[in-house]
């Protein structure tokens, strides 16, 4: 083992993480520095820390702007590179890697239970919902890892919009879309697409309150320095606060009365 993939694995221990977890991984690899190895020296260190019971997982996004009900998504899965990143990009391609079957925000996974995490993911009638690997991912327990970026990257949050209906996020209209999935098969995958238009998201106003519950941890894995957030503490800590203000992980969140003197 290379020395930079050593030091990943200690630091990622120090972090907390244990055999057995599952991981979503939002990453820089530019953050880590020079790696001997790059992207799949980093994907090795986190499948050794996370064992053969483990299971690593990363968003493989393809969406975009132009995409609509009237020009909706067709995606080969097998082919289709994501734009979020090296270090998921070469997680899909690796042998034995798994891809779930969405247009737009599909994950791919490795490990123990990448294939019960991704399933089903084709049936959400939206992009991030209960039958995602983002939501799956929460609901086995696991954790999200912020390596080199910050909350403003967490896809997860877009699972908390769609589980409070809010009323920005999502197209009025289902997109009658498709993928080819790995095995070749086309599958029709309709569901209401991500709209552009709405406020612009302030994420990171939720990083105290994850603090402060023990729900986020910080520290370096090599150069990066990465954030371990709980998932299913995420999710609930922003219900927790959307309940009363929909917008509260937008710009338009609303803001505290000033006293009168």
């Amino acid at each position: 083992m290379n020395s930079d993939r050593q030091r990943l694995v200690r630091d990622l221990g120090a972090l907390g993480l244990r055999e057995g977890d599952c991981v979503l991984l939002h990453s820089s690899l530019r953050s880590f520095g020079r790696v001997e190895g790059g992207a799949d020296a980093v994907i090795d260190a986190f499948l050794e820390v996370l064992g053969p019971g483990g299971t690593l997982l990363a968003p493989t996004l393809t969406g975009s702007e132009a995409l609509s009900p009237e020009n909706p998504p067709h995606v080969d899965l097998r082919t289709a590179a994501c734009w979020n990143g090296r270090i998921p990009e070469t997680l899909r391609q690796r042998p034995g890697a798994l891809r779930s079957t969405h247009p737009t925000h599909s994950c791919a996974a490795l490990g123990a239970r990448a294939a019960e995490l991704l399933h089903g993911h084709e049936l959400s009638p939206t992009p991030c919902g209960v039958t995602s690997p983002y939501f799956r991912n929460a609901a086995a327990g696991g954790y999200i890892v912020l390596a080199g970026c910050g909350l403003d990257t967490c896809t997860t949050l877009h699972t908390v919009e769609e589980l409070a209906n809010v009323p920005y996020h999502l197209q009025e209209h289902i997109a009658f879309g498709s993928c080819v999935d790995l095995a070749g098969k086309r599958v029709q995958t309709p569901c209401r697409l991500h709209s552009y238009a709405g406020p612009s998201r302030d994420f990171p106003v939720l990083e105290p309150l994850l603090l402060e519950r023990g729900l986020l941890r910080t520290g370096p894995a090599g150069e990066s320095q990465v954030r371990v957030i709980h998932a299913m503490g995420l999710i609930e800590t922003a219900l927790e606060k959307m309940c009363f203000d929909p917008y509260y992980i937008t710009a338009l969140r609303a803001r505290p009365a000033t006293p009168r003197p």
